[in-house]
């Protein structure tokens, strides 16, 4: 399991190796969504761009993840935004081709159960990174394993940041109030996808800035804010 910042003995074999020890990186940020399919990907392969140009190292983990058989994998798409290998970003056998719920898929493919301990056991990180991205899966409360969700893991991982990714149309409001709640013992930024210059969104954007949130709509805006980054 990770260690703190700073922890003694950190191990490893490269920048951009896999599996390497206990090494931690200097930011650790857990990107949440409201729910499955409002771009979370999509979001963490931009912002691994976008920190990489920066002058960061960045390594990328998704510590499980489904999907149809014939679907390019999330894992496909992050590795090519940070440089990585594909089974270093999720392990092979944590790829279940089924686009359910990662322990719905194990359970109906006859693979064994699995534990949040167990993902958070075998996430290793480079001997030194700037930042580290781990990306959750559906929504927070949406199944991650047989013992837990994307909140249990955001607790074992205790990442300096939270990253929440939400639709920036009708219903944001709410999505995001609902998946803000169980995260809120971390520092929180909502990141609104698909926003555009209209009013529907900017009325979002402010009603969730009213309620003391920080909200982005673009990758640019946590780098160039320097939200606790390092470099």
């Amino acid at each position: 399991m990770p260690g703190d910042e700073g922890d003694e003995g950190d191990t490893g074999a490269d920048r951009t190796g896999g599996n390497v020890g206990p090494a931690r990186p200097l930011q650790l940020a857990f990107v949440a969504g409201t729910g499955t399919g409002v771009g979370k990907t999509w979001w963490t392969a931009a912002l691994t761009r976008a920190l990489r140009a920066a002058g960061s190292t960045v390594a990328v983990r998704k510590p499980v993840q489904s999907c149809e058989p014939d679907e390019p994998t999330d894992a496909e798409v992050l590795a090519a935004a940070s440089g990585e290998a594909v089974d270093t970003v999720t392990p092979a056998h944590r790829t279940y081709r089924v686009a359910w719920a990662p322990p719905m898929a194990a359970d109906h493919l006859g693979l064994p159960p699995f534990s949040v301990d167990d993902l958070v056991c075998e996430l290793a990180w480079p001997t030194i990174v700037d930042v580290g991205l781990v990306e959750g899966v559906g929504g927070p409360r949406s199944p991650l394993a047989s013992d837990g969700d994307n909140v249990t893991l955001v607790e074992a991982l205790r990442p300096d940041r939270v990253v929440l990714v939400a639709d920036a149309g009708l219903g944001s409001v709410n999505a995001v109030r609902l998946a803000v709640a169980p995260l809120a013992a971390h520092p929180l930024e909502v990141a609104l996808n698909r926003y555009m210059d209209e009013e529907l969104h900017e009325r979002n954007r402010a009603t969730l800035e009213s309620d003391g949130l920080t909200v982005v709509t673009t990758q640019i805006e946590l780098v160039a804010a320097r939200r606790g980054y390092a470099r």
